[in-house]
């Protein structure tokens, strides 16, 4: 298996494509991939269980297609996301799974738990884990995880209240291995930024929604094209676990999203979507606050070309 070196020089630019419930699947994977970018699903997209499979072995095939039709391109390396929290009741299925197709990089959320990284491991593979927070951050990397996901403020989905300034700070006081920031990034030049305060990658999420490929209706696709910073709304009511959400997703499921109240954290549940009545991450859509720079629903190549310009304008720009 490659190191994360080796991974990191298959990209065309330093990003990874983060995880969304619903939202990724294995078409907007495959396009990440093959425009250059770390593509990555959340393991429980794949319903029923053993769909799992079906879905590596399918972007395997095509990755490796792709390579070897373009050997002068060779697409970027996929990741798979496990949500480690005591209420994922498949996770140890989807684990075997993702050994038994020897995913590249599998990313932790919500738990830190060293089985599954001496899993990963087992087979060369690379585990990067999201946090919040530098003590959760210190916590990973003590159970075995080789990378962090700092989640920022103004992330999309679940997410932390921190300035990245700070976060990745006091992360690089003590670590020196790789790190994907993630936070309100979805143009070039804050690619580019991310690197500057110490970052290896930027982690972006919700630009990649407002694409083609993207498991999304038209209406969430559109309302990210229309949305800025100010329609993001951070509670914890629909699972438990504070996040970030659209406003007007709240608003049609018959919510005022400004008097949301506080849910119960021991009663976690990223699936059912707590005590209303409609269902989290389909009817209540997950955004991040960085949505103000994406303009038009486009394909996935394109957008990661016009991320590829930005990154590369802003790093010429500098050396003026």
């Amino acid at each position: 298996m490659p190191s994360f070196e080796e991974i990191k020089s298959r990209l065309r630019i330093p990003v990874v494509g983060s995880p969304m419930f619903i939202v990724s699947n294995p078409e907007l994977v495959i396009a990440q991939c093959k425009a250059g970018v770390i593509g990555s699903f959340p393991a429980l997209n794949a319903r029923p269980q053993p769909a799992l499979d079906d879905w590596l072995t399918q972007i395997k095939d095509a990755l490796a297609r792709h390579d070897e039709e373009n050997p002068d391109a060779l697409s970027a390396p996929y990741a798979v996301n496990q949500i480690v929290h005591r209420s994922n009741d498949r996770l140890m299925q989807d684990m075997e799974t993702c050994v038994k197709h020897q995913v590249p990089v599998v990313i932790t959320s919500l738990g830190a738990r060293e089985e599954i990284y001496e899993a990963v491991h087992s087979y060369g593979g690379i585990v990067l884990h999201d946090v919040i927070n530098n003590k959760f951050a210190k916590k990973a990397i003590e159970k075995g995880a080789d990378g962090l996901i700092p989640v920022a403020a103004g992330a999309g989905g679940h997410a932390g209240v921190q300035s990245p300034f700070a976060l990745i700070q006091e992360i690089r006081e003590w670590f020196d291995g790789p790190i994907a920031l993630s936070g309100c990034i979805a143009r070039g030049q804050s690619v580019l930024a991310a690197e500057a305060m110490g970052a290896d990658l930027a982690y972006i999420g919700s630009a990649f929604i407002a694409t083609h490929e993207a498991n999304a209706n038209e209406q969430y696709k559109q309302a990210i094209v229309d949305g800025y910073a100010d329609d993001i709304v951070y509670t914890n009511y629909f699972s438990g676990v504070h996040g970030n959400y659209l406003k007007p997703s709240i608003e049609n499921s018959g919510l005022d999203p400004d008097n949301l109240p506080e849910s119960d954290p021991s009663k976690m549940n990223f699936q059912s979507g707590g005590d209303s009545a409609k269902k989290l991450w389909k009817d209540i859509w997950g955004c991040g606050q960085g949505i103000g720079a994406v303009k038009a629903v486009m394909s996935t190549g394109d957008y990661v070309d016009r991320l590829a310009q930005e990154y590369e304008s802003a790093k010429a720009a500098l050396c003026k």
